[in-house]
């Protein structure tokens, strides 16, 4: 959490450091900063990500969530698909 070291949040990387970004609940479109990415919940309507807090410090990124526990119909391996290209280098 960028509010609260104490507070584990799992989001999807939605942009990275260049990239430009349209947000869903509005017709803004930002550049992501260096050094900072664009964080997004999977429930949009009640998810505090960047919508709430702006583009979050790359430094905040702790690891990947690999499987779903929650909901029970949902339990297994997280789908896998490449990373966002510039996402390995952003990381270091």
């Amino acid at each position: 959490s960028p509010t609260n070291h104490k507070e584990t949040h799992i989001k999807r990387i939605a942009a990275l450091p260049g990239e430009w970004y349209g947000t869903h609940d509005k017709s803004d479109v930002i550049q992501i900063p260096s050094g900072h990415c664009w964080v997004e919940g999977d429930n949009s309507a009640s998810s505090i990500d960047s919508k709430s807090f702006g583009p979050i410090p790359l430094g905040l990124i702790r690891g990947r969530a690999t499987h779903v526990v929650w909901p029970p119909q949902r339990i297994g391996a997280v789908k896998t698909t490449p990373p966002p290209q510039g996402l390995c280098s952003a990381l270091e």
